[in-house]
């Protein structure tokens, strides 16, 4: 049997985006890891509480306009904060 080639057009989608999202990470991820280094280099905290809460309440507002959950885009949030606090920490280990 045959794919759907509706269902294919909406699955190439979602392949897209997916990629598109895995290089935005990426090169979030290469730009935090730009700000341990300068915070480990300037024995500076490896987290931030209140601009972490000012962020979450940001892009919650951003969801929200969006039509997504609030408290999923929160818990995306929350986990790439806790990965780059960890990035961070080592950092700071590894300049200790």
């Amino acid at each position: 049997m045959s794919e759907d080639p509706v269902l294919a057009g909406y699955r190439q989608s979602i392949d897209n985006i997916d990629a598109a999202m895995i290089h935005i990470l990426a090169e979030r991820f290469r730009i935090t890891q730009a700000v341990g280094a300068h915070k480990a280099a300037h024995q500076l905290p490896a987290s931030d509480p209140g601009r972490e809460e000012r962020q979450i309440a940001r892009l919650r507002a951003l969801a929200t306009d969006a039509k997504l959950d609030p408290e999923f885009s929160e818990k995306f949030l929350r986990f790439i904060i806790e990965e780059v606090i960890r990035h961070h920490e080592q950092a700071a280990e590894a300049k200790a």
